[in-house]
């Protein structure tokens, strides 16, 4: 959901036969955004806003509503062809600033919509300074299945940077009222790269976490977008900018510890103990269908992409006049799919069939280089080609 929204045709929400055709042979999810922050994050330029930048014609409070009648725009688009959800993912922002009914709310009426699958996988981040138990508790009940807590970092100097604003003792505390409410999935989200941040900075993070309660690790790369605060404190010259050979070693070294606790990469950014994958977000991957609920959120149905107005209060009024509150489309052409499925699922440990690959000149060369494995007819990246996953791509696509 971050930066601005690619070009695209206007878009009224009806989606063509062709596209539609495809609800019955590929899994169907929901994506649901939540665009709230108590404060906004001097390196984040997610679509999220704080209560001073909404505006009027808009609330935390009416956020559920219009949710929903998105929600029912998506039933009658789909169509009774539309198979059962099998995941949703609340993401934000920060979902949790809202009542838990106003997320279980939106839950219940894709369950009514749609159906939910029998292993129906139900994700929502969370930031720990904005969760209590008795909200997880809630979530659980409603069969929220799955938890992600934004950390980032357990250093009070590199979160001071980054401008997160959570207490580093809350994170423990939150991942232990997750487990009292019943949650079995847990995952952190880690920042690694930050200027000042040492290699013991991050050995003090990852020590930090208790991996007995959690099966689920995403660690990203710190990331310098344009208009950010950050980005700002760059240009000035007041911290440096992020250095790759360091973040290399910064990803070897949560590579290798993660190993060690028992938790195995299965996507570039990602590692999970067995059985704790996040299933939403394979979707994505593997170029599934699924609708984006919310501002800004982004949909694929069988190659048709869509985004919907960035700003909540459009957002809201196009809801409240039953209409579409998609701003524009495109219609992937088949070449475009298959670099697509390229450039995704090369990301994955399962790696990309080699006869999908268009250079198989490139792929023996990448091979030699050290940056691909071969096995089972299959191309994956070693350990190096994780590293420079995006030049990879690069070489292999152009």
């Amino acid at each position: 959901m971050a930066g601005a929204p690619p070009e695209g045709e206007p878009f009224d929400g009806v989606i063509a036969a062709e596209a539609l055709a495809t609800l019955k042979s590929r899994p169907l999810s929901f994506y649901v955004h939540v665009p709230f922050c108590a404060t906004r994050c001097g390196y984040c330029d997610f679509n999220t806003y704080t209560a001073e930048e909404l505006g009027e014609g808009v609330s935390r409070s009416s956020w559920q509503a219009s949710a929903i009648r998105e929600v029912r725009q998506a039933a009658a688009a789909l169509g009774s062809d539309a198979p059962q959800v099998s995941t949703i993912f609340v993401g934000g922002g920060t979902p949790t600033l809202l009542p838990a009914q106003d997320l279980v709310a939106v839950v219940e009426e894709i369950r009514s919509s749609f159906g939910l699958t029998a292993d129906c996988e139900i994700t929502t981040e969370a930031n720990p300074d904005s969760v209590s138990a008795e909200q997880l508790r809630a979530l659980k009940a409603a069969g929220f299945t799955r938890i992600s807590f934004g950390m980032q970092s357990a250093v009070p100097h590199v979160l001071r940077v980054l401008e997160r604003t959570h207490r580093t003792e809350n994170v423990a505390a939150a991942i232990d009222m997750a487990r009292a409410a019943g949650f079995e999935h847990i995952n952190v989200d880690l920042i690694y790269g930050t200027p000042g941040e040492s290699i013991e900075d991050l050995r003090s993070t990852l020590g930090s976490v208790n991996f007995e309660q959690i099966d689920h690790v995403s660690a990203y790369a710190l990331i310098v977008e344009d208009g950010t605060r950050l980005a700002k404190k760059i240009e000035r010259g007041e911290i440096p900018m992020p250095d790759d050979d360091d973040l290399a070693d910064k990803y070897e070294l949560i590579d290798a510890f993660l190993e060690n606790v028992g938790m195995t990469w299965y996507e570039v950014s990602n590692w999970s103990k067995s059985g704790g994958e996040c299933q939403h977000n394979l979707r994505y991957w593997m170029s599934d269908n699924w609708w984006g609920v919310g501002p800004g959120a982004h949909s694929h149905i069988g190659g048709v992409r869509w985004w919907n107005h960035k700003h909540p209060a459009a957002w809201t009024k196009a809801l409240a006049a039953n209409i579409s509150p998609a701003l524009a489309h495109e219609k992937l052409t088949d070449e475009q799919q298959r670099e697509e499925s390229v450039m995704l699922q090369l990301r994955l440990a399962q790696g990309i069939e080699i006869s999908k690959l268009p250079h198989h000149e490139v792929t023996d060369r990448l091979v030699g280089d050290g940056l691909l494995d071969k096995s089972n007819d299959r191309a994956v990246l070693t350990p190096r080609g994780r590293l420079l996953a995006d030049a990879v791509v690069r070489d292999l696509l152009f």
